[in-house]
């Protein structure tokens, strides 16, 4: 093997991998690699009715982020209409957002509200959203518009 060729290529990746890390910003809860719903398919909640892990070899990009999918059927209806398919808030905690916070959202932990998807950070979180979805979504919104590009971090203090 080409020591040369092996050097390049181990380089290459780790700029991709830092680009990738740095790709999404705050306003996408998305992993260090930009990756965002933890690898979740967007898209399967709204036809399946549950959250399905996507497949690495099926993505698209929006926001910055890497959202992945379980076929290129649900990648085309993603690309078609990506804010139709998207997590609101980001993908951060719905009740966090109404709250002024941005705590990672569960892609387990969801629920379909007026067409729109949207995580909670747990269970217990979730039921206490749940008493009052409209009201908490309402908060959300106009939260939503003061915390979206800042980062998580800055708004604990």
């Amino acid at each position: 093997m080409n020591p040369i060729k092996t050097i390049l290529g181990t380089v290459a990746v780790s700029v991709a991998l830092t680009s990738a890390a740095f790709a999404a910003g705050s306003e996408v809860n998305a992993t260090s690699t930009g990756l965002a719903l933890r690898g979740y398919d967007p898209v399967a909640y709204f036809t399946l009715g549950e959250p399905t892990p996507g497949d690495w070899q099926i993505t698209a990009t929006y926001e910055d982020a890497t959202y992945r999918f379980i076929s290129e059927e649900h990648k085309a209806k993603f690309e078609a209409n990506p804010e139709a398919y998207a997590p609101q808030y980001g993908g951060y905690c719905a009740f966090g957002t109404a709250m002024g916070f941005k705590f990672d959202g569960d892609p387990e932990i969801w629920k379909i509200v007026d067409g729109e998807l949207f995580l909670n950070l747990s269970s217990g979180v979730q039921a206490r959203w749940e008493k009052d979805v409209p009201g908490f979504i309402n908060t959300a919104d106009v939260k939503w518009g003061e915390i979206e590009f800042k980062d998580p971090a800055e708004l604990q203090n």
